[in-house]
């Protein structure tokens, strides 16, 4: 054999070899964080939402999980559990508890998950129970001849057009709409297999409940926003991130490194489908800029935030979902809510709150009302002001304390997210669309849920235009 093709072939073997060994050492990354998603998002729909998992499966999980061809999963209804794998090779297992959802098995065995006892109290959870034609925020039914000038008729045909699939190639699966007018429920609609009693996942809005249990433990003296945040990992003085404060976590203000993408090997993935607690993971970062000289938002500050409020909250009560649910979510007839926990027991703040649409309604009502429900201060007085006042850094004005804003650029109050509603606007917001708009100026909460792949396939901007347009003029 010639020299020349025995260098060329040595080359090309050394090409395949270190090719098959990249490929390898990518899909030993990425599969876990494939299947994580699929075991993950396949239990909390078939166990909390008592949706079929093959229906979730095709509408949920394969439109926005690029591994979703080589999957195969299985669900144990006697275990409550669903395992997903891909080539027989990569396993992921998520059990479902009562109480708490559910959550992957990572770090730990199925058995000492099943052993934790945080989320348990004394009665089984229930929904918020219905009160017959009692008018909002119990649990009545639509009434758009409430006010006169609300245009029932246009209402029908915003939620006729919401409802619709103007491209069927890219499906936007409206699952439910809720406007609420002036504290009552003046229009609601859902997609066939949906229904008011079915808890649906917020994805990202649960930052926003996250800031509503900081506020609950500022307004009974428990934190205090503008001090160092109590992390361990950072309590050396020494440490540069000593004196980040739980609020330039509260604004994606720290300058914490961490990387908001969706896709294998970056942080906001390895971290929901690769860890044992989400908030060491986000608080093993180091800065990334000085704190509150740059906006980066980050699901992992979410988790840090949300092990503070355990911490806190564990001091008052050792199961602490118990202490949530009594200060917060009872309060306020948030009966449905389940935070669901990372696999060392800390509700994962930045994603995992299911809730009725109804019941998310009501969190937006809380809100609209300035922490105020049935004449109770559930929040602190100003802390709905804090928290709809824009970060510094943002550049639109787009943020403020763990909501999405229409403030607008501080040189341009036009360019804002959505152009044609009120600049006082401001949102709880996740994934594939969910989306909770308070609106004060309009005395107006929308509510819309869905498992929209694509975010410009569904236009919130018009949305938000054609039900004020609906409404009588303020």
């Amino acid at each position: 054999m010639k020299r020349w093709l025995k260098i060329v072939l040595a080359a090309v073997a050394v090409i395949f070899v270190s090719s098959a060994i990249l490929v390898g050492w990518y899909l030993g990354k990425a599969m876990p964080i494939g299947t994580g998603f699929a075991a993950k998002y396949l239990c909390s729909g078939t166990f909390i939402s008592l949706r079929d998992p093959a229906i979730v499966f095709e509408q949920d999980v394969r439109p926005v999980n690029p591994l979703a061809n080589v999957i195969r999963w299985r669900v144990d209804r006697e275990e409550q559990s669903v395992t997903a794998s891909a080539f027989g090779i990569f396993k992921s297992k998520a059990i479902y508890r009562q109480g708490c959802g559910a959550t992957l098995v990572v770090g730990a065995t199925m058995e000492e998950l099943r052993r934790q006892e945080f989320y348990k109290q004394k009665a089984d959870l229930v929904l918020s129970p219905g009160a017959g034609d009692a008018p909002w925020p119990a649990d009545g039914e639509p009434t758009p001849s409430a006010f006169p000038g609300v245009n029932a008729e246009k209402l029908n045909l915003i939620l006729d057009d919401a409802f619709s699939e103007p491209d069927p190639q890219r499906p936007r699966y409206t699952r439910a709409v809720l406007i609420v007018y002036k504290d009552r429920l003046i229009a609601e609609r859902y997609a066939p297999g949906f229904h008011k009693g079915m808890p649906l996942l917020g994805w990202s809005m649960s930052k926003s409940v996250t800031n509503a249990l900081v506020g609950v433990l500022v307004e009974k003296g428990l934190l205090d926003i503008h001090d160092p945040a109590p992390v361990p990992e950072w309590q050396s003085p020494d440490d540069p991130r000593h004196e980040i404060t739980l609020d330039q976590l509260l604004r994606m203000s720290s300058g914490l490194e961490f990387e908001e993408v969706y896709e294998p090997l970056y942080d906001a993935t390895d971290m929901l489908y690769g860890s044992y607690d989400f908030a060491a993971f986000a608080a093993s970062k180091p800065l990334a800029a000085a704190p509150d000289s740059v906006w980066n938002y980050s699901s992992g500050t979410a988790n840090i935030i949300a092990r503070i409020v355990r911490q806190k909250a564990e001091t008052q009560q050792e199961n602490y979902y118990a202490f949530l649910r009594q200060e917060f979510f009872d309060k306020i007839g948030m009966g449905s809510a389940i935070l669901e926990p990372d696999p060392s027991g800390t509700f994962v703040g930045s994603s995992y709150t299911f809730a009725t649409p109804r019941d998310w309604a009501r969190f937006g009502l809380l809100y609209l009302n300035d922490g105020l429900w049935n004449g109770e201060r559930i929040l602190p007085e100003g802390w709905v002001a804090y928290s709809a006042t824009p970060t510094p850094k943002a550049p639109k004005g787009e943020y403020g304390a763990l909501f999405w804003l229409n403030a607008g650029a501080p040189d341009d109050p036009a360019n804002r997210l959505w152009p044609d509603a009120p600049r006082d606007a401001f949102a709880a917001r996740g994934f594939q669309g969910q989306q909770v708009i308070i609106i004060p100026s309009r005395e107006l909460v929308l509510v819309r849920f869905g498992a929209t792949a694509h975010e410009r396939d569904w236009d919130t901007n018009e949305f938000i235009s054609r039900v004020i347009g609906a409404l009588p003029e303020s």
